[in-house]
Parts: C-alpha cells; structure tokens; sequence
C-alpha cells in the first residue's frame, strides 16, 4: 500500500474526474478485489459476496449499457447531463461490480428460519463492509473512485452480457481511474454529538 490505513480512511472520497492513465498494474487491482472477497465478514460466514472485475473495453461497454438504458427513461432535453455524468464514470480505468448471491441468503433463511427476516440485511451489511474494503484499498493505491447504483435499470442486460448467474443480485458499481480533480469540502457535524462514551 502506498499509504497506511487511517490516511486512506481519511482520504476516502467520492472522486468522479477519473482517467484511464493508471500507475497500478492489472495484477495488483485484481489482488486487492481478491483479498477484499476473502477477509471482509459476513454473517453466519455465508461469503454471499461476489464480484466481477471490469476493465478495458469491458469497463467502457458497462457504463455504454447504463447510458442506452438512461436515454429510454431520460427526456431528450435532459439526456446531454446525463450523458456527461456517464461519460465521466467510463472515462475511468475499471469498474468493480458487487453482487450478492441470493441464493446463499436463501438457504441461510431455510436452515436457519428464526432469523428468516435478517439474513437479507445482514447480506446488505456485509456487501457494505465489503464495498467499503475495496473503495479504502483502491485510495490507498492513489485511485480515485466513486459508488454508483443503476442497479435495477442495467442488472438485466450486465447478466446477459457477462453470462452471470441469475442468483446474483446486482448491488453497486464502483468505478475508478487516476484522480483528475480534487472532491469537494466535506462538512463534519460534531463528534460530540455523535458519540456518547462511558468508563
């Protein structure tokens, strides 16, 4: 890791000006994706998280499929800042796209029925955990990403283009490159409002 843990935390941000031109090999995003998957928790250690990494022409033909998507349901006057928001997550060097199995939460909900109700939150949770891990990670190498979700509207047409199992259920899209612009001023509400401590 180029920086320690507590400074990528802090560093942490939604940056959308990304670029393509990497100092990070293939190799090492695909570890840091692998090594996310293995050692982020879930619940009852279900491991429901999955992920498909996105890069090259793949991450380009992602956010080309969440534009033609947009233009059906966007008004013809509105689509052109549509169209720009896309066009800035594809200029970007990948994209990680979360899923949960459903699946595996299902069966968890069969063998384990007095939990039934929890065991979809806790799957939400654990993908939470997870996109997190990734979104530290990849700022901890100098990229710069941000968390989007047109899940409902592209997750057809992502599984039929990456033949992915119907039990996986889209979650977010994340994609990253090169930082081209700072993010904006992030306001804190006091800690002392927001943490109570007892000793």
């Amino acid at each position: 890791m180029t920086k320690d843990f507590y400074t990528a935390v802090k560093e942490r941000r939604s940056i959308y000006g990304i670029s393509k031109e990497v100092d990070v090999s293939d190799e090492k995003i695909q570890e840091i994706i692998n090594e996310a998957v293995k050692y982020t928790p879930s619940a009852f250690n279900s491991q429901s998280a999955r992920v498909v990494l996105l890069l090259g022409e793949y991450h380009d033909k992602v956010w080309d499929i969440t534009k033609e998507a947009l233009r059906k349901i966007v008004s013809e006057d509105q689509f052109p800042t549509t169209e720009e928001k896309i066009n800035s997550f594809r200029s970007g060097y990948g994209t990680v796209l979360f899923f949960e199995d459903q699946s595996v939460v299902e069966q968890l909900q069969r063998d384990y029925a007095s939990y039934k109700d929890n065991f979809p939150i806790w799957s939400q949770q654990s993908s939470g955990m997870l996109q997190y891990v990734v979104w530290t990670s990849l700022e901890a190498e100098g990229l710069g990403a941000s968390l989007q979700h047109y899940n409902e509207l592209i997750e057809n047409d992502v599984k039929k283009e990456w033949n992915i199992p119907e039990s996986w259920k889209l979650i977010a899209q994340m994609p990253f490159g090169k930082p081209t612009a700072a993010p904006g001023e992030k306001d804190f509400q006091p800690l002392e409002e927001r943490i109570k401590v007892f000793k």
